[in-house]
C-alpha cells in the first residue's frame, strides 16, 4: 500500500535507537524523510547512514531535549535544509524508577522534564510549519499510565499527560485539520528493555512470565509493528483519524491475560 509519504519530512525525538530507529527505517521504507533528532552525535549519524545505506534519504540534529533552544535550533536545522515539515513523532524517554516511597520531589519533576516536557516544546517550536501543510503528530506512550508499574511515578505521570495532551492538541488543532494520535506500547522489546530484564536474577525466567501474560501469541510486540502504526497514523490513509491512543501490544492492556 502506497501510504502518500514520498517526500514528507517527518521528526522522530529519539530516532536513533530502539522503538524510534524501528520508526525511522519504516518511514524511509514508504520514501518519507526521517529527520533523527537525539543527543548522541555517533549513534544519530550511524542510524542516519544506515537508512542512506539500504537506499532510503535521512537527515538527523543533535539535540538534548530537556533544553528548549537546542529543540528549537534542531527544528531551524530542518527547515533550511527541506523548506518544510510534515510531521513530529514525540518518542524519546526513560522509564527512570522515580517511585513515590524512595523519590523525592526533585526527581519527580526531573523525569517530567525528560519524558513530557520536550513532547510539549518540540510540538510548540514544529506548529507553524505543520500549520501550512496540515501536518501530523504522533505520540508514543506506555501502557504503564493505564496499568500501573510501582516505582515509576514520574514515568507514569508523564505518560499519563502524554494521553491527555494528544486529546487536548487533536482538540486544539482542529481548524488546521492537524491529526493528533498517540500509540501506546506495552511490552516491547527495546535495547533498553533488554537492558532492564537483565537486572533480574533469571532474566529468560523473568522474559517467559511477562511473554505469557500477552494474550497475542504470548510474544514482544516488536519496533516494527509499533513503527508501522505510527507511519500508517502519520499518512493520509488515516485522514479522519485524531485524538486516538491506539494500543499496538498485543492486546497485553485490555485483554484478559489469563487466556
Amino acid at each position: 500500500m502506497d501510504l502518500g509519504l514520498k517526500d514528507k519530512v517527518i521528526l522522530v525525538t529519539g530516532g536513533d535507537k530502539g522503538i524510534g530507529k524501528g520508526i525511522s527505517f519504516a518511514l524511509a521504507e514508504e520514501n518519507a524523510i526521517p529527520v533523527i533528532i537525539g543527543r548522541t552525535e555517533k549513534d544519530v549519524r550511524s542510524t542516519a547512514e544506515e537508512i542512506k545505506e539500504k537506499g532510503g534519504e535521512a537527515f538527523y540534529a543533535i539535540a538534548e531535549l530537556t533544553d528548549p533552544e537546542q529543540c528549537k535550533k534542531a527544528i531551524e536545522k530542518t527547515i533550511a535544509r527541506y523548506g518544510k515539515i510534515n510531521g513530529l513523532v514525540n518518542n524519546a524517554g526513560i522509564n527512570d524508577g522515580v517511585g513515590l516511597e524512595h523519590g523525592n520531589y526533585k526527581d519527580f519533576l526531573r523525569s517530567l522534564e525528560r519524558n513530557v516536557g520536550h513532547y510539549y516544546v518540540m510540538a510548540h517550536y514544529v506548529l507553524p510549519y505543520l500549520k501550512k501543510n496540515k501536518g501530523s503528530i504522533v505520540n508514543i506512550g506506555s501502557k504503564t499510565s493505564f496499568t500501573g508499574q510501582g516505582n515509576t511515578s514520574g514515568y507514569t505521570a508523564a505518560n499519563g499527560a502524554r494521553n491527555s495532551l494528544t486529546r487536548e492538541w487533536a482538540v486544539e488543532l482542529l481548524p488546521y485539520s492537524i491529526r493528533v494520535n498517540a500509540v501506546i506500547v506495552a511490552e516491547c522489546y527495546t535495547p533498553l528493555y533488554k537492558k532492564w530484564i537483565n537486572t533480574f536474577e533469571n532474566p529468560k525466567e523473568r522474559l517467559k512470565e511477562i511473554t505469557d501474560n500477552i494474550p497475542l501469541e504470548n510474544r514482544m510486540t516488536t519496533a516494527e509493528e509499533i513503527a508501522n502504526a505510527v507511519v500508517f497514523l502519520l499518512s493520509e490513509k488515516s485522514s479522519h483519524t485524531t485524538g486516538q491512543l491506539v494500543f499496538v501490544d498485543g492486546g497485553y492492556t485490555h485483554l484478559d491475560r489469563a487466556l
